[in-house]
């Protein structure tokens, strides 16, 4: 008898597992490609908290295009010390589109010429990254 109950609860829990990797294969497939843009920001003066500050607030004002899905701005992190680990910048935003399209429609947008227009002065270097998902 256990071993019955065993044999079935053990089926049940395959099948279930089957069918929930279908599905979430099949979400995949009909996903669109999602961008990312990360940006990474050296102000001119890294001591002053002021123009910290005013770049992060600029930065926020970049929320309301209505093309970004998701965006965070942060400053580096107090991890651990590591080769690997870049911690020269200021100030750096991550933002999630749908597609090229989409962060298209952001670069072009004039809420963020008029970011660009009001923080250029402050920072020294930018390097952009842009992925797709794969």
């Amino acid at each position: 008898m256990a071993t019955r109950r065993t044999f079935i609860a053990t089926t049940v829990a395959a099948i279930t597992g089957i069918s929930s990797l279908s599905s979430f294969a099949s979400r995949s497939k009909k996903s669109k490609p999602m961008l990312t843009h990360h940006v990474f920001f050296w102000l001119k003066d890294p001591a002053s908290i002021a123009d910290r500050d005013k770049l992060i607030k600029g930065l926020k004002t970049l929320k309301k295009i209505e093309s970004i899905k998701q965006i965070y701005i942060g400053v580096p992190a107090d991890t651990e010390k590591r080769e690997v680990v870049d911690t020269s910048y200021s100030v750096s935003e991550l933002m999630f589109f749908d597609d090229a399209a989409g962060q298209k429609i952001y670069q072009d947008h004039p809420i963020h010429k008029k970011f660009v227009e009001d923080c250029s002065m402050l920072w020294e270097k930018v390097i952009v990254y842009d992925t797709l998902n794969i």
